[in-house]
């Protein structure tokens, strides 16, 4: 039996309320591929090699399962390439990942995986639903970073479960936990590393894994993204939030953090122009 590689779920509907412009953003070749999935911030649709996909990163933005939504222009240019430029570098240093390469703005060619449904989170300060589920105060720097496993199940609102959950209902196997635990540990390290280069405190993030089959072999690697919504990102000095928690706690002020954190890794020029005009990125 031949194994179906990319496997995110059914398709979700495109909501129908959406600003004129967030569809201009797509390119009308797009219109001309054979969509995959569209999740809550990207669409996948079939690559031009076998065993490719092009991923879309799209300008909605939603938080606590899509029951707040909204579309603000410019942000998947910015996640695009804020994930780019982390793949890259985890490419680099032998952290295996999807990411082939980018194709324009708010496009990635990717490498087609098998989904594995969970959501790993990795935490190094306490924030979110950690502070608030042990009443911990926000804020507060773990004895040691915490992995903890997420079903994803929109129905079910990703429930956490355990190691326990994960290999009883074959999710993944023991050995596949491990691989994803060593990656998640290793990129922890790394990212740790890079934001606090730039003056950023890494507090917690979110990534997913895929099944590469490679003939007859089988790996574990990193797929989805790896941007400020996926990750919280603080201001070492001031605290300040830069990541989607702007957007779930109505702060306003999303697209001009990620233009922040892009600007302090070198992604987009000092020389900013208005927000309408969007980020001039560095080639």
């Amino acid at each position: 039996m031949k194994c179906v590689l990319f496997r995110y779920g059914p398709a979700e509907k495109i909501p129908n309320a959406r600003p004129k412009s967030a569809n201009n953003h797509r390119d009308k070749s797009m219109n001309r591929r054979r969509r995959i999935y569209e999740g809550k911030a990207k669409i996948l649709y079939e690559g031009p090699e076998p065993g490719t996909l092009i991923q879309f990163f799209k300008d909605d933005a939603t938080a606590f399962n899509k029951k707040k939504h909204d579309v603000i222009d410019g942000k998947g240019v910015l996640n695009n390439r804020i994930s780019e430029y982390i793949f890259t570098h985890l490419n680099k240093i032998g952290i295996p990942t999807h990411f082939i390469r980018r194709l324009n703005m708010r496009e990635q060619l990717i490498k087609e995986v098998e989904i594995i449904p969970l959501e790993i989170v990795v935490r190094n300060v306490a924030a979110g639903s950690l502070a608030k589920r042990l009443g911990i105060e926000e804020g507060t720097v773990l004895p040691r970073s915490i992995i903890e496993f997420y079903y994803k199940a929109d129905a079910l609102d990703d429930p956490m479960v355990s190691e326990e959950h994960i290999t009883a209902f074959g999710w993944a196997s023991p050995q596949e936990l491990d691989d994803i635990m060593a990656l998640a540990i290793r990129i922890n390290d790394f990212l740790s590393g890079l934001f606090l280069g730039v003056g950023i405190q890494l507090v917690d993030f979110k990534i997913e894994c895929g099944r590469l089959y490679e003939g007859d072999m089988m790996r574990i690697i990193l797929a989805d993204e790896i941007s400020p919504d996926s990750c919280r990102l603080w201001d070492v000095e001031t605290k300040e939030k830069m990541d989607k928690d702007r957007f779930r706690r109505d702060m306003g002020g999303l697209v001009e953090a990620y233009q922040e954190v892009a600007r302090r890794l070198g992604i987009i020029n000092e020389n900013e122009p208005p927000r309408g005009s969007g980020p001039v990125l560095v080639k």
